[in-house]
């Protein structure tokens, strides 16, 4: 994620990725003074620009979809008198290469499929890896927002151990879900053409680094990602 939230870590704010959200079951219960915890995943996962395009995204992409389903019968077709066979020489014992040569097949053609299925889904992972970068650019500004409101001042991280036990009461998930469904209330379902997962691009600016610095140049800055927004 970005940079894991730096203002608010200057602010002296410690997130969590491992507690699970959940609201205040009574108002009048009194929260520790400036203390608040908060689970990132679920924040994403249930703000409402993830949601609707999780409900969305099988609609936009049925054809690859749709083509990712079909194939993968063909090769079950494919592959399940080959199982079968070799199950029942197997059990009558044929000559151990015989077998091996039809596990190396059957390994092979798994393979194959399975690159094939990846490469038609593309887009798709594509698509959900682009509207969760869109949703963790907010998160920052979001659970800075959610700790104003809140006047916390520290955001334990119970994925640290720093954190043993958190009643409902310090759980801010809801309102860092409130401040992202504000923020961005939709996100682009489909990325920008030659868009990128934020990891893929690093590792492009990283090599090209590397290739400068082995040129003796000084690295050329990376172009700008389309944003779509």
């Amino acid at each position: 994620m970005k940079t894991l939230l730096k203002p608010v870590l200057a602010a002296g704010l410690v997130l969590t990725a491992s507690v699970p959200a959940f609201t205040t079951p009574v108002a009048a219960q009194q929260v520790a003074q400036g203390v608040g915890v908060v689970s990132l995943p679920a924040a994403i996962a249930n703000s409402n620009a993830f949601t609707v395009a999780e409900q969305q995204r099988p609609v936009t992409y049925k054809p690859q979809l749709d083509a990712a389903n079909a194939r993968r019968d063909q090769l079950t077709a494919q592959l399940q008198p080959m199982y079968d066979k070799f199950r029942t020489d197997q059990a009558a014992n044929v000559a151990q290469a015989t077998l091996q040569q039809q596990a190396a097949q059957i390994q092979q053609i798994e393979q194959s499929g399975q690159r094939e299925l990846t490469q038609i889904v593309q887009p798709v992972a594509l698509s959900r890896a682009y509207v969760q970068e869109q949703i963790e650019d907010m998160l920052d500004d979001a659970v800075q927002a959610a700790a104003t409101k809140k006047k916390i001042t520290l955001i334990l991280d119970a994925s640290s151990g720093a954190v043993v036990f958190a009643g409902a009461q310090y759980n801010v998930t809801q309102d860092v879900i409130n401040e992202l469904n504000t923020m961005l209330p939709t996100a682009q379902l489909v990325p920008p053409p030659g868009w990128l997962p934020r990891e893929a691009r690093q590792q492009q600016e990283a090599a090209a680094a590397a290739q400068a610095a082995q040129n003796g140049a000084a690295p050329a800055t990376a172009p700008q990602q389309p944003s779509g927004r």
